[in-house]
């Protein structure tokens, strides 16, 4: 069955089959969809997109672990300033994380979701969970889960904290205000780590997943338990169990924006992002360059994950794209998804930066399905157009 829901929003000459795969895809959703797509070729907005009762190409959406992207953007411009060195050990910056046989571990490893720190025994309380450095002060007397080093998982919800501390520590900033300060707001960009206030009414509260009785016996029959690595890793075994699908509804989440889940943006703001990273935009030069967006698109951990229970690729604190989610993306793009649907990515390659929002969670979590087919349209556009 189709939907009447309205795309709106601008394309230029060449992207037009993209605006009629987006309007594909929102006519095979529900009748309440909201959602953006946003695409930028060599810095320059080529895609502008959304869709949906109530929504507008400026609201704004939980983007999730997408969030990762933003706070590891950070990292990578210390280290290509030489404020820190992927290959010294997290303790010179950090002596504390030397607990519990953490010592030898280096930031390279650590970006690379190779700690086994993925959460606590306990577990975390939601203001916990609202404040990157209580995480880390609890992560550093943690003991790991795995030798650190020695294999990989993902650190869902604390990467940002960890990876905060030591910019804190080596900046005497906070990973927030650094990306305030040398990117969102020089850029325009309207990707936030902190909500303010007087952005609230833009905000458009996360719509829980609806499965069909088959997803939903699917998601019944993951193998699981309260003491998993999966379960340890969502904070679903404390006495505080988080539910992802209502955490950014929190005010506490969004006014502080933790660096693992806590952004909150649109996808004009998670592809700005992107096309600022690998390109000149509005006449600033990119970022990074060229050898740190090698450095950081470089796979670092690829294989079995222990949290996830499947295949997973990792570059220093984004995921490898093109071996995660599309296979038909240059070598050494990197981003990060988001566990609602959301999507964000740059491919240095080609000089396409891609996001995409939506405000229901998606099945099965992660990178919405439809980001398969809007990609893949961008990307076609993209090498089509002079």
């Amino acid at each position: 069955m189709t939907r009447d829901i309205t795309v709106q929003g601008t394309v230029v000459e060449g992207f037009e089959p993209v605006r009629e795969e987006f309007a594909a895809v929102v006519a095979g959703e529900r009748d309440d969809y909201e959602g953006q797509l946003c695409a930028y070729v060599h810095g320059r907005r080529v895609v502008d997109l959304w869709a949906g009762a109530g929504a507008a190409g400026d609201s704004l959406y939980a983007v999730y672990s997408a969030t990762k992207g933003a706070a590891h953007l950070v990292a990578a411009l210390l280290v290509q300033d030489g404020t820190l060195e992927v290959d010294r050990k997290v303790t010179y910056y950090w002596p504390e994380f030397a607990a519990e046989g953490k010592g030898a571990l280096t930031l390279r490893d650590l970006l690379a979701h190779r700690a086994g720190l993925v959460g606590t025994d306990t577990g975390f309380s939601l203001a916990e969970l609202a404040d990157d450095r209580v995480i880390a002060e609890r992560l550093a007397d943690q003991r790991p889960f795995w030798r650190p080093g020695t294999a990989f998982g993902y650190h869902a919800l604390v990467i940002g904290a960890l990876t905060g501390e030591i910019v804190r520590r080596a900046t005497g900033r906070t990973l927030q205000e650094v990306y305030e300060e040398r990117i969102r707001a020089p850029h325009g960009l309207d990707l936030h780590l902190g909500l303010p206030a007087a952005h609230e009414p833009r905000f458009r509260t996360v719509r829980p997943m609806l499965p069909t009785p088959a997803q939903q016996a699917r998601l019944d029959a993951r193998p699981s338990g309260p003491d998993t690595l999966e379960s340890i890793a969502y904070n679903l075994h404390g006495a505080d169990p988080t539910d992802l699908q209502s955490l950014p509804n929190e005010r506490l989440i969004r006014a502080s924006g933790p660096a693992s889940v806590g952004g909150v943006g649109s996808a004009r703001g998670l592809a700005g992002m992107y096309a600022a990273m690998i390109s000149e935009v509005d006449g600033r030069a990119p970022l990074l360059k060229e050898d740190t967006l090698a450095e950081f698109g470089r796979i670092h951990s690829v294989g079995y994950d222990l949290v996830a229970r499947e295949h997973k690729a990792f570059g220093l604190g984004f995921q490898a794209t093109a071996d995660t989610w599309h296979p038909f993306l240059g070598a050494g793009a990197l981003g990060h998804s988001g566990v609602n649907g959301v999507q964000s990515f740059a491919d240095p390659r080609s000089g396409l930066a891609y996001g995409y929002t939506r405000r229901r969670f998606a099945y099965p979590g992660g990178a919405a399905p439809e980001n398969a087919r809007l990609a893949a349209a961008v990307h076609r556009a993209a090498r089509a157009t002079p």
